[in-house]
Formats: C-alpha cells, sequence, structure tokens
C-alpha cells in the first residue's frame, strides 16, 4: 500500500507526542489545584524545582496548563539554600550573608529549615521564604503563627510547605497561614493518559 506523505510525517509526529503529551502532568496540577481549594486553601500552589532532566520545559509548561505557579525556573531565578549549604557555612544566617553578597538584591533566597528555631533565624538574617521541610500537623500550624505574629511588621517573607507532600495528604498541609503549597506529585510519577489518533480514509482513496 502507497502511504502519502502527510501519513509519514504524522507517523514521525506521533512517535514524538506520544512521549511528551503523557509527561506534561497538567491533569495532576489541575486535580492537586483542585482538591487544595475544595480545602479552602487560598495561598500560591506550585510544583518544585525538581523536574526531569532534559524535560524542564514541557513539565513546566504543565504545570502552567494545570494552572499552577512553576517554581523557580532555573538556578537563575532564585537562590535556594538547602541543608548542605547552611552545614558548608556554619549557619543559616552565614549562608544567608554569602548567598545575598553573590546574588544582589535582585535573587530571592528561598531557606530551608526543619524547626521554629531555624526558621526564626532565617527571617532574622533577611530569607524572603522560608521553606518547612516537611513540618505537618499541629507543629505548622503553631509555627507558622508565632513567627507571623512576631515579625509583623518587622520583616516581609513567606512560608513555604513542602516535602512529601500527596493528594492522600494534602489537607493538613493546606492551611491559610502557608503562602505557598509546592509539591513534586504534579510531575513526579505522573500516570500516563491512554490517548490515540485514528486516520481515516475517504471513499475515494485520497
Amino acid at each position: 500500500m502507497q502511504r502519502h506523505r502527510y501519513e509519514v510525517d504524522i507517523f514521525h509526529l506521533l512517535l514524538l507526542v506520544f512521549r511528551l503529551i503523557p509527561t506534561l502532568g497538567s491533569h495532576r496540577s489541575k486535580t492537586v489545584k483542585d482538591l487544595a481549594r475544595g480545602y479552602g486553601y487560598k495561598g500560591i500552589i506550585a510544583g518544585t524545582r525538581k523536574t526531569t532532566p532534559g524535560f524542564r520545559l514541557v513539565e513546566k509548561y504543565g504545570m502552567l496548563v494545570g494552572g499552577i505557579d512553576t517554581h523557580r525556573h532555573d538556578l537563575s531565578t532564585m537562590v535556594m539554600l538547602k541543608d548542605n549549604h547552611i552545614w558548608s557555612s556554619g549557619s543559616i544566617t552565614a549562608a544567608i550573608e554569602q548567598a545575598r553578597a553573590v546574588g544582589g538584591f535582585s535573587l530571592l533566597l528561598d531557606v530551608e529549615v526543619r524547626s521554629e528555631a531555624e526558621a526564626d533565624e532565617a527571617i532574622d538574617a533577611g530569607a524572603d521564604i522560608v521553606m518547612l521541610d516537611n513540618m505537618t500537623g499541629d507543629e505548622l500550624v503553631s509555627v507558622t503563627r508565632c513567627l507571623k505574629e512576631k515579625w509583623k511588621g518587622k520583616r516581609k517573607f513567606l512560608f513555604e510547605t513542602s516535602g512529601n507532600i500527596t493528594e492522600a495528604n494534602l489537607q493538613e498541609r493546606a492551611i491559610n497561614e502557608i503562602d505557598i503549597l509546592s509539591t513534586s506529585t504534579v510531575h513526579q510519577s505522573v500516570q500516563h493518559i491512554d490517548f490515540s489518533l485514528k486516520l481515516q480514509i475517504s471513499n475515494g482513496g485520497a
């Protein structure tokens, strides 16, 4: 059977499309967003920086289509200070001072903390975003309320909750004391969408 050129082009395109579309994760992003809003959460819902190597643009686009924030786009758009950065600098304060000296005033600093004391130090040192990593339940509510009251009118900062957030435990993290809820569940381990394309040949064979 002779194939038309357009048919060959479509078959070649399908090989690419069938691999890209399932990785978008836009349906998962929308599900997480709808769940969080259903729980009354009014803050920012975001993915994370942990995208698949080589597929960052695809997965970030999927987040946008799904209606959530893409979080940091790449290393140049925000400074994130994790536990190893803090350990190698000696303290949260020292790590923030070093990052600010290099990044300048124009880059936001997102600092990962694990306790109220660390969060308090990060705020005092000038963190723009304080990521309460794996903090849950009553502790999450208590820490955010206490520190927002303590620093009210003195510092501007945002609280971010992240770490092991899934659809199953989303409700306990989707509290309005939190400004940003970020989860990698919207772009990691995304179930593939089952779809196909069928060609229809006219009676004339054209």
